[in-house]
């Protein structure tokens, strides 16, 4: 969700906009022109003026179109909160070029979330034999972090945590959309346990049944 794509701004596609908008408001305005001269003061155009015989009337100040011709522009300038966890679940696979530099250091991790760049994780992160074997792993779910993506680079940087499990069995698969969504699935901690009733087997008492809702 926090993934920001800018896309270019190019002045050139600004004034031919500009263009676009006047055009279309003096199409609309000749709808409304009335035949004669007497007709145009009965329909009370304001704000237009002709610049020689032919032209199309032109708007000098954008404010004076109407919002339906305005097409409203911003740019992210800071990200306050981040709230993807960076984490995803996916396969490794080789790099396609072989001969590349970046071949030797290098896997490409592919998520199953879609909405998610690929990313470049070290090879070191990968089992020994992934570089030998290659096709043992095609199935095998992993879970990587995002650490960095460079505003040139077509994909993401990252490294790889763990290894899941095939894709398919119900523990990996949920364990990585866990992962994925912050959720902390970890074991609850004795202190935490403490807080539970010790004296088995536990029943509410009545005083407790008669003032709450049964929602069993």
């Amino acid at each position: 969700p926090d993934v920001i794509i800018e896309a270019q701004f190019d002045d050139n596609d600004a004034e031919h906009g500009q263009d676009h908008l006047q055009d279309t408001l003096t199409d609309d305005i000749k709808k409304l022109s009335l035949d004669t001269g007497e007709k145009g003061k009965a329909a009370g155009v304001t704000g237009v003026h002709r610049t020689k015989q032919g032209d199309g009337p032109k708007v000098s100040d954008p404010r004076l179109l109407p919002d339906e011709f305005l097409q409203r522009t911003a740019k992210v300038v800071y990200i306050l909160e981040k709230k993807h966890s960076r984490a995803a679940t996916g396969f490794i696979r080789l790099l396609a070029d072989r001969n590349s530099e970046l071949f030797k250091r290098c896997a490409m991790f592919s998520p199953v979330d879609h909405r998610v760049p690929r990313v470049y994780v070290p090879l070191a992160d990968c089992p020994p034999d992934f570089v030998t074997k290659p096709e043992a792993y095609s199935q095998m779910l992993f879970i990587c972090r995002i650490v960095d993506w460079k505003e040139d680079s077509n994909f993401a940087s990252g490294q790889l945590c763990k290894s899941l499990g095939q894709a398919g069995e119900i523990e990996p698969e949920s364990e990585g959309i866990l992962t994925e969504y912050g959720v902390d699935f970890s074991d609850f901690s004795p202190e935490v346990l403490e807080c539970l009733p010790q004296n088995l087997p536990w029943a509410i008492s009545p005083g407790e049944l008669a003032k709450r809702r049964d929602l069993r």
